[in-house]
């Protein structure tokens, strides 16, 4: 007579068992990782020259397609509202360095310098050898949606200019 027996999970099995389900539902959860287009025909056209710093700053049209766009295509890596959960830097702390800073030109120079590392970041990507850090977005985002998400994450700083 068949008697099918019942054995329990040992702790390595169980553990094996979490993480495995864990992984499933981590790659799950990107979803659709192919970049998405922005709709950026409320904000003025900047242009096929690239601007050093960002000319939306401020700008609530931008900062709500910005919002938009950083969930779309960003938020993935750098977390929801701009809040890393340790994949990707957290990007409400991009330009932390510049709130500290006391004089006013220094701290231009320093946002200035934020906003070019940001755009040549986003449109050129980021590799270290060899492996993708950050895919280019050039091509697919806009110098528009780029500076409209620039936009958002001020909105969203850790430590206000």
């Amino acid at each position: 007579m068949f008697r099918p027996t019942f054995r329990p999970r040992t702790p390595s099995r169980t553990l094996l068992a979490c993480v495995l389900s864990l992984a499933a539902a981590g790659a799950w959860a990107h979803g659709d990782v192919t970049p998405q287009a922005v709709d950026t025909h409320e904000l003025p056209q900047l242009g096929s020259e690239w601007r050093s710093e960002n000319p939306f700053r401020g700008n609530d049209i931008a900062i709500r397609i910005g919002t938009s766009a950083y969930n779309q295509n960003c938020a993935r890596c750098h977390g929801l509202e701009a809040i890393s959960g340790g994949i990707a830097p957290d990007l409400r702390k991009l330009d932390n360095e510049c709130a500290t800073l006391a004089v006013p030109a220094k701290k231009a120079a320093c946002v200035k310098d934020v906003d070019e590392y940001m755009t040549t970041t986003v449109r050129r990507g980021r590799t270290r050898n060899g492996a993708v850090y950050m895919p280019p977005f050039e091509g697919v985002l806009n110098q528009e949606a780029i500076w409209a998400i620039k936009s958002y994450l001020e909105s969203r700083r850790e430590k206000p200019l």
